[in-house]
């Protein structure tokens, strides 16, 4: 589902396998080696499309994976 972390920047870059992401009406495939960047307060998503991903996440600022972080469209179940 798509969601949003207000104030931060998030960027994942694909060690292993692949994932469709879609930010801002955007929407595309990931293979290794392949980066994407989601904008601090901009509606994403970041799914896996193969059996097994190995996804380096990084955050700025720094924060700790908190599901109470996150921002879902109304209606969404978080």
């Amino acid at each position: 589902m798509p969601h949003s972390h207000p104030g931060i920047e998030q960027v994942c870059y694909l060690l292993e396998g692949t994932a469709r992401v879609e930010v801002g009406g955007e929407k595309f495939e990931m293979r290794p080696g392949d980066a994407c960047f989601f904008p601090a307060d901009v509606p994403h998503r970041f799914q896996a499309s193969s059996d097994k991903v190995r996804v380096m996440v990084i955050y700025t600022p720094p924060y700790l994976e908190n599901p109470a972080n996150v921002v879902a469209p109304l209606g969404d179940p978080k």
